[in-house]
């Protein structure tokens, strides 16, 4: 998968001990909001992400 365009944001899940924690970056704005999550939802995501891709390739409209 190849990306291109200018980035938005960023992000970067970080698994400190137990607890993992989703560290968001806004590029446009240079600014950092960390937030910690669940551990089911990090295990989710795969699910979460594979839908998403789904929904592209059947061709969401665009606002």
């Amino acid at each position: 998968m190849s990306a291109t365009g200018t980035p938005l944001y960023s992000a970067e899940l970080i698994q400190e001990g137990g607890a993992c924690r989703l560290v968001v970056t806004d590029r446009r704005r240079h600014t950092v909001q960390p937030a910690y999550v669940f551990t089911r939802a990090v295990e989710q995501l795969p699910a979460f992400l594979a839908r998403l891709g789904s929904l592209h390739l059947r061709g969401i409209r665009r606002r």
